[in-house]
């Protein structure tokens, strides 16, 4: 791709929905799919798409994702005016803390035209998905486009979370309303809408000009969905990119999720179970890169009882052991330990967690370096798992990192 464009990811997002897991973390380093963080697979998006500038916005509870950032992503070299570069709130206009999407680049418009991109390109550091953002770029360059905007079919009954749009037959955007109450479907699907994906490449003029006419609007929000496109759909070459596009390199699997709750996180995590997983972590030709920690391989091992460790459809990390324990359908990040005549069924253990002999877990998501005891029963007794834990709106009982066990 050219070197002409900027990536901007937002991930400053303080993920209250996702509470407890963000209680110590930005929503964009939330472990997912037993070793990688949530923002991953943007960053892999920027790295296979050819963009090699990239700024990472950051506000809320930013070190662990800065560390990330430095372990795991130190691979571009500023010599050849590649970055991938945190970027923490700093009031560069006034004295608030970042008020809106639109604000939080609006804050930083230095760095834009620093750049001298001619284009940049607006990502959320919160989504699960694989998608080649070069062939988002040609969309938008053949269209002469002043803005594109990324969007999929979703149902209707999904749509009202969403920016729901309505395009042309040259896909240009003619309405576009942020969450609306009613949603208008796609002419040729009366059961689907078309939603934004949050992703948008802009003219960087352009940009620059629209947000610094925002910043004096004392009435807007700040935000692109709610403020800033449905203004420039009147004024400007606004048009829509579907997603999935079989142009590009990446084999599509139209998997896109925004994994903001409880419920939606645990799912995205279980899909990855399937035994054709909607998304494939093991494609060849875009692999997901994460920061490495250096652990021994998984295991499965006897017992002190002679117990027989097993795991059945399950994603095991580096230096998980598993001693004499059943495991099925969990995911498992590394240095996990799962002793003697322990039972873990559909869960997620975060690194380090220690599951003790005789227990017994179900619909789990159990944070990093818990501590399991022995004989303890957790998701098979709705109200008493409620006296301790908080438990989401399909049953998934949530331990947060640092609980004790008395």
């Amino acid at each position: 791709m050219s070197n002409n464009i900027l990536a901007i990811i937002l991930a400053g997002g303080a993920g209250n929905r996702l509470q407890p897991l963000t209680k110590f973390r930005a929503k964009p380093s939330v472990p997912f799919g037993g070793k990688y963080r949530i923002i991953d697979f943007t960053l892999t998006n920027c790295l296979h798409s050819g963009i090699r500038k990239i700024l990472v916005l950051t506000q809320y509870m930013s070190h662990s994702l800065h560390k990330h950032l430095r372990d795991g992503w130190s691979i571009f070299n500023p010599e050849l005016g590649e970055y991938i570069t945190p970027v923490p709130a700093q009031m560069r206009h006034g004295d608030k803390w970042y008020q809106g999407t639109a604000d939080a680049i609006h804050q930083n418009d230095y760095l834009l035209k620093r750049s001298s991109a001619e284009w940049t390109i607006i990502l959320s550091g919160d989504h699960i998905y694989r998608m080649d953002y070069a062939s988002m770029l040609h969309t938008h360059k053949s269209h002469g486009a002043d803005v594109t905007v990324a969007c999929m079919r979703v149902p209707l009954e999904d749509a009202k979370g969403f920016g729901i749009m309505t395009t042309d037959n040259e896909q240009r955007i003619v309405e576009f309303e942020e969450k609306p109450e009613k949603v208008k479907p796609c002419k040729d699907d009366p059961e689907r809408a078309l939603a934004s994906m949050g992703i948008y490449i802009f003219a960087t003029r352009v940009l620059i000009e629209v947000l610094d006419e925002d910043s004096k609007d004392e009435s807007s929000s700040h935000d692109f969905g709610k403020d800033i496109l449905p203004r420039l759909i009147k004024s400007h070459r606004v048009y829509a990119h579907p997603f999935g596009e079989p142009e590009g390199r990446v084999s599509p699997d139209n998997y896109w999720r925004d994994v903001g709750t409880i419920d939606s996180y645990y799912q995205a995590n279980m899909d990855l179970l399937k035994s054709i997983p909607p998304l494939d972590l093991y494609q060849d030709d875009w692999p997901i890169r994460s920061y490495q920690t250096q652990t021994p391989p998984a295991r499965a091992v006897p017992g002190d009882s002679g117990n027989e460790g097993v795991f059945i459809n399950s994603i095991l990390s580096g230096g998980t052991i598993i001693s004499g324990g059943n495991v099925g359908h969990s995911v498992l990040f590394h240095k996990v330990f799962v002793d003697d005549h322990a039972i873990v069924e559909n869960s997620v253990l975060f690194e380090g967690v220690k599951v003790g002999r005789n227990a017994r877990l179900n619909n789990c998501i159990i944070d990093k370096y818990v501590e399991v005891p022995d004989g303890e029963v957790i998701g098979h007794d709705p109200e008493e798992d409620a006296k301790r834990f908080q438990i989401s709106d399909n049953g998934i009982v949530v331990i947060p990192q640092g609980y004790k066990f008395v």
